[in-house]
């Protein structure tokens, strides 16, 4: 059976799969047919969209960030090589398809039980991020049933942190009931929650560094197809320092910064084709909350409303906003930067750095697209995650190899930023893979605690999260965000 899973997967693949969940689950939440079909469509196009955009621009990117490394003639031993390794290698493993096939199950139990209040069976894409450690697990230990537990516990306090985040991303987003829940984008609810009133402290909160205001202050020069010249302008001359003499030089220099800016340009388009997909469904969640509280003779109050549940969508919903976009396109050549100068850091990050406005989806949501909060929680988070990726280089390189993913020729280690440079995600990998009774045992024992303290203490959490957004000048929601 996971052999034909696989099959099935590899012949269709995410654009096709990911439509027909989701028309499936369009016409179980009562969405009228033609408007789950379109909804299936516009997942299937904006899938397509994203996958010719990353696929054009990657090589790009990865050019510009390999000469800025020659230029400076620092070897760092783990590359980066990006996600779809690790995706692939996730479905070469028996621990990967079995949690493909039984973690739709156990999504569905979690959510229909009240243990989650949020239908991650939506984002069944996603489930890869699962599956990878698993193997990883797997490759190390030999153990099927501990590497499997790995999976499925990792599952178990993604769904918390989403939730945790939920109200805030579905509110800065502007996609009612609705939250990202993928393993590898939601950890970073952690840094944002933890760091911010440091950040305060420090008068972050204060500067009104969002879209709009760059809008305001700065004219044209703050739209996002201008900045994303002067960024490709910046990053390009960076990757050019030794031959800015010749003409061929300039031309790349120029050349990127067009294609820098046609990114930041296009995405927000096609994000917004892709929302189009889970649009209907959040509505139609919405809609029927309503009818039960008017049966109810209620008025919503969706803080303290013990019935709202959210639909799990893909990341790409968010990619293109604004804030997200140029947060993560300005944390490229920090990264970059920062992997030269961190001491003790292995790690390269270079194809997955297209990724990062994927990666700080969460915290731009919790700090209300307060940019310069997104790049210092960025800046601490993700260095914190190059030492992980330093330290899961060797075995992420056997787990991809071992389950059938080609590694390029001359690399000797590799990585996925996105995937793997994720520090709690490391911890917990860590304290399984010991096969240590006590150290798994501690695990377990802080996602009961965190389960009980969000079931318990939801609305206040949400209330917290929303107080602390609201200390940040400039942006207050979707209604003052520059429109696509």
């Amino acid at each position: 059976m996971l052999n034909a899973v696989n099959n099935f997967f590899s012949a269709f693949g995410a654009t096709v799969v990911v439509p027909i969940m989701i028309f499936i689950i369009a016409l179980f939440l009562k969405v009228r047919p033609k408007v789950a079909m379109m909804s299936a469509f516009y997942a299937g196009v904006g899938l397509t969209g994203f996958g010719w955009i990353i696929t054009e621009f990657t090589p790009v990117v990865t050019k510009i960030i390999r000469q800025m490394v020659k230029t400076t003639g620092i070897n760092l031993p783990v590359v980066d090589i990006g996600w779809q390794a690790g995706s692939l290698a996730s479905f070469g493993s028996s621990v990967g398809l079995t949690f493909f096939v039984f973690g739709l199950i156990v999504e569905l139990i979690l959510f229909a039980l009240g243990i989650t209040k949020v239908f991650m069976a939506s984002n069944l894409w996603n489930n890869f991020g699962f599956m990878v450690w698993g193997a990883m697990a797997y490759y190390v230990t030999h153990n099927f049933w501990l590497s499997l537990g790995l999976s499925f516990f990792m599952l178990l306090y993604t769904l918390i942190l989403a939730e945790i985040q939920a109200d805030r991303w579905s509110d800065y987003y502007g996609v009612k009931n609705a939250t990202v829940c993928s393993l590898h984008n939601i950890e970073q609810t952690i840094p944002a929650i933890l760091l911010d009133p440091l950040w305060n402290l420090l008068g972050l909160n204060k500067v009104k560094m969002t879209p709009s205001a760059f809008k305001d202050k700065l004219g044209v020069f703050g739209e996002p197809t201008t900045l994303g010249i002067l960024l490709g302008f910046i990053i390009g001359v960076l990757g050019n320092l030794k031959d800015l003499g010749t003409l061929q030089a300039w031309g790349q220099i120029l050349q990127f910064s067009i294609q820098l800016a046609a990114v930041m340009t296009i995405f927000p388009l096609v994000t917004n084709v892709f929302a189009k997909a889970f649009t209907p469904l959040a509505d139609e969640i919405d809609k029927n909350r309503k009818q039960e509280s008017q049966a109810e003779g209620k008025e919503i109050d969706k803080i303290n409303d013990k019935k709202r549940w959210f639909l799990a969508v893909d990341d790409g919903v968010g990619y293109g906003e604004p804030a997200t976009i140029i947060a993560g396109v300005i944390l490229i050549p920090i990264m970059v930067l920062i992997a030269f100068l961190l001491p003790g850091n292995k790690t390269l990050p270079i194809v997955d750095l297209i990724s990062l406005p994927f990666m700080v989806e969460s915290i731009v949501a919790i700090t209300r697209g307060n940019i310069l909060k997104v790049i210092a929680n960025g800046i601490v988070w993700f260095s914190l995650g190059l030492y992980a990726s330093s330290w899961l280089g060797t075995i992420y390189t056997g787990a991809v190899s071992h389950y059938g993913a080609a590694i390029p020729a001359g690399v000797v280690l590799i990585t996925s930023f996105n995937l793997i440079a994720r520090p709690m995600n490391a911890l917990v990998f860590a304290a399984f893979i010991s096969q240590n009774p006590v150290w798994i045992g501690v695990c377990v024992v802080v996602y009961l605690v965190m389960l009980f303290g969000l079931r318990k203490y939801r609305p206040q959490i949400w209330t917290y999260l929303n107080k602390m957004a609201d200390k940040n000048a400039g942006y207050s929601g979707s209604s003052e965000k520059i429109e696509y």
